[in-house]
């Protein structure tokens, strides 16, 4: 009599996340040309940003405004940091269909400090 337990099927879902996407390159090429439309118009914008300064003097604006532009060029910092990493991620990802949800969230992930110093400079306090 033997020990030896057969092998147990591998069930076709594991097969199948197993198998190569050939749609992985979709999301971070998508991600990639976004962000390479996005990053520099947030970088000069953000940058820009400090003249809602001009008219109160650095000393004499609003809290609210301060406040803003530290998030802004905090954002531009350690945000750009962030979506290089997941931007990177985003493509070195294994291209199987395991790693396809997590492809396509680091894209976006990628994506979103862009948009937020964005929508903060259009939507920035009164100084």
């Amino acid at each position: 009599m033997s020990h030896h337990h057969a092998a147990a099927p591998v069930p076709s879902a594991w097969q199948h996340r197993a198998e190569r996407d050939p749609r992985a390159w979709v999301a971070p090429t998508v991600a990639t040309v976004l962000g390479a439309l996005l990053a520099p118009v947030a970088f000069l914008f953000g940058g820009l940003s400090v003249m809602a300064t001009d008219s109160c003097g650095p000393d004499d604006c609003s809290q609210a405004l301060t406040d803003t532009l530290t998030v802004i060029f905090g954002t531009l910092f350690y945000g750009g940091i962030l979506a290089v990493g997941a931007w990177l991620a985003s493509w070195l990802l294994p291209w199987t269909r395991r790693w396809s949800v997590p492809r396509i969230w680091l894209a976006v992930l990628s994506l979103l400090p862009w948009l937020f110093v964005l929508l903060l400079v259009f939507n920035l306090p009164e100084g």
